[in-house]
């Protein structure tokens, strides 16, 4: 025969089944941001590795960041707020990226400038090569061939300009 409590503590137990997979589900918005965030922050055990990939088994520091992040986002803080809360209790080495802000933004400034520089440095040494070349293909002197041509070519120079020499 059926047991008629038994069918109902399986009902009430799939229910509250139900229930807890329904209040762990996650809005994929916020797991969204969660996944931004985690890759915008750096695990503190020592990796070196972002926090949302921690490749340590058992890592509690990931796992001690991340129920933080989350409790951030359930309390429904803004990217920023979550981001200072995390610099002010770990310190700045915690971000992925330095701010854009104040004395961080030399980091966000200096590649490029040294890119620049080293552009202009390129420029700068092949210009100096190229004059080297030039002064040293004067102080050795055209060959027989090229003096005649230069000669042919400045005769038609001086003819065409109008200032036919005597040379």
């Amino acid at each position: 025969m059926i047991d008629i409590k038994k069918i109902r503590l399986s009902m009430l137990g799939l229910a509250l089944l139900a229930l807890a997979v329904q209040l762990h589900a996650v809005d994929p918005a916020t797991k969204a941001r969660r996944d931004n965030l985690s890759h915008r922050m750096m695990c503190t055990c020592g990796c070196n590795e972002l926090l949302g990939e921690c490749s340590h088994a058992g890592c509690q520091s990931s796992t001690t960041m991340l129920h933080e992040l989350d409790n951030y986002l359930a309390a429904g803080q803004s990217d920023e707020q979550i981001l200072t809360a995390f610099s002010e209790k770990y310190g700045p080495t915690v971000l992925a990226a330095p701010s854009a802000k104040g004395f961080n933004l030399v980091a966000w400034i200096t590649p490029f400038a040294l890119l620049v520089l080293g552009l202009v440095g390129i420029i700068l040494v092949i210009r100096r090569t190229q004059q080297k070349q030039s002064v040293a293909l004067a102080q050795n002197g055209p060959s027989e061939a090229s003096a005649e041509i230069n000669k042919a070519v400045l005769k038609r120079i001086r003819r065409e300009t109008g200032g036919e020499d005597s040379k």
